[in-house]
């Protein structure tokens, strides 16, 4: 008898340990040595800044306090984690699949007969007009021997989805964080635009006060007060302009928050260096163990390639055991006695037939998911190279741009010092100066519209290293 339960639990493992359809292999993708980039990276360049949180990167206090409030109310973050609580749930029902379902039930039946019903029995053949009966069972329900391992693979592919769900959670992290930076530094740069057109506007409406002042002297004329409030008039018009993209901005920022729009505060003044002052990229292949994205389609890919297992185990008898234990007994006191006991023990087994091809399409269904879960996966990682190339050529460009624009800023600034003086001692027209003034004005909104493309340039490349999801 011992040999033979050795036998029998050997034999039992040894079919539940057979699992059907392919193991999963990380598909092979090319890596290239180097991000694509204008200027050539280091090529010991091992360390990456989107290793760092996202409080040491952007270390601005007031920007560090958005983000916090951001990933604590925003709601596709909430909507984030609610999907990882659902994955969890949906993981724990398809486990439960691989145990015993087991329920407790009883009931107890009390009658009382009639003497004189529609039937009527002698007092002799009726003793006792109470007829009770009582029940109690323990029901094993439908418990399913994995053979081919169908309710491992199932398992499988629900924890491939609860993984994939938590990667998702922290690319949408990623996402909130480099939004609420990026819609930041445009508040704040379009701050210091608002800033250089109040004081372009005043500086002009001085102009134009000396201008009629002129002009009430005879030394200007009416073209020259023209002129003179044309470019009060635009100054005006920038301010106002600028005014309106602040309060979308702080719009913008508000949603992000999860808070009605409202007006953002701002605590002191922004320091444009508050970014580290380098921001080495990487390995290359240090980006695939970074990116949330990519770690999300590798487990939809696990997912669907462990579908392809469940898929082929319809093919297969399936074994069901069923069964009861519990008692019956006209005397509630003597329930659980052994003569009363009852019991029933149902294996069940079942064997597709004929399905008019649905078990063979479904395996073919099962493989054209996984084989588009593959191409996914790889297009995840040719996009991700693709946005980190794209962020460092901005990044670099940018940069040249910026010192550019300065050297321009500093050649208008002296024209127009130059041409005012001209103008004031009398050897120039009004009108060089006023072109002077008009294009030191462009030249400063763009060179703070050329920091913010470098502020957010840094933020993008940030985001498309993937960081920003560290806790």
């Amino acid at each position: 008898m011992r040999h033979r339960t050795t036998a029998i639990s050997m034999a039992t493992l040894v079919l539940t340990s057979c699992t059907v359809g392919p193991n999963y292999r990380r598909p092979s993708v090319q890596v290239p040595q180097t991000f694509h980039a204008q200027q050539p990276l280091p090529d010991a360049e091992a360390a990456s800044f989107a290793d760092l949180p996202w409080w040491r990167v952007f270390r601005d206090e007031e920007l560090q306090r958005i983000i916090k409030t951001a990933l604590d109310q925003n709601y596709d973050l909430r909507d984030a984690v609610a999907r990882v609580e659902t994955e969890q749930a949906k993981l724990g029902i398809t486990r439960s699949d691989q145990f015993p379902q087991a329920s407790a039930s009883g009931d107890v039946n009390l009658t009382r007969l009639s003497r004189n019903g529609a039937f009527p029995l002698p007092p002799d053949l009726v003793p006792s007009q109470n007829r009770n009966w009582g029940q109690a069972q323990l029901n094993l329900l439908s418990f399913e021997v994995d053979l081919w391992g169908r309710l491992r693979r199932a398992t499988e592919a629900a924890r491939a989805g609860l993984l994939s769900a938590e990667e998702n959670r922290k690319a949408v992290v990623t996402t909130l964080v480099s939004d609420v930076a990026t819609q930041y530094f445009t508040l704040r740069e379009f701050d210091g635009q608002l800033e250089i057109a109040r004081q372009t506007l005043a500086t002009r409406q001085e102009s134009l006060n000396l201008t009629l002042s002129r002009r009430t002297h005879g030394i200007a004329t009416d073209l020259d007060l023209t002129q003179a409030e044309q470019l009060v008039d635009t100054a005006d018009v920038t301010v106002s302009n600028l005014q309106q993209q602040i309060e979308q901005t702080e719009n913008q920022i508000t949603l992000l928050l999860g808070e009605n729009p409202e007006g953002v505060v701002r605590k002191g003044s922004f320091d444009e260096n508050a970014l580290p002052p380098a921001v080495p990229a990487g390995l290359p292949s240090t980006l695939l163990d970074r990116r949330p994205d990519i770690h999300a389609a590798e487990q939809n890919l696990i997912a669907a390639n462990a579908n392809i297992g469940v898929a082929k185990a319809a093919f297969f008898p399936q074994l069901s055991l069923s069964g009861i234990l519990g008692g019956q007994s006209t005397q509630l006191s003597g329930l659980f006695s052994g003569p009363n006991s009852a019991w029933s023990f149902v294996p069940q087994l079942s064997q597709p037939i004929f399905t008019a091809g649905r078990l063979r399409s479904t395996v073919r269904l099962a493989e054209a998911q996984r084989d588009s879960a593959v191409v996914q996966y790889q297009k995840t990682i040719q996009t991700a190279f693709t946005e980190v190339s794209t962020a460092l050529i901005a990044h670099q460009r940018v940069q040249e741009a910026r010192a550019k624009q300065e050297a321009l800023v500093a050649v208008l600034e002296e024209r127009k010092r130059l041409a005012y003086m001209r103008y004031q001692g009398g050897v120039d027209t009004q009108l060089n100066a006023l072109d002077a003034d008009r294009d030191l004005l462009q030249a400063r909104l763009d060179l703070r519209q050329i920091r913010l493309n470098e502020l957010i340039s840094v933020v993008q490349l940030y985001k498309a290293l993937g960081g920003g999801w560290q806790s």
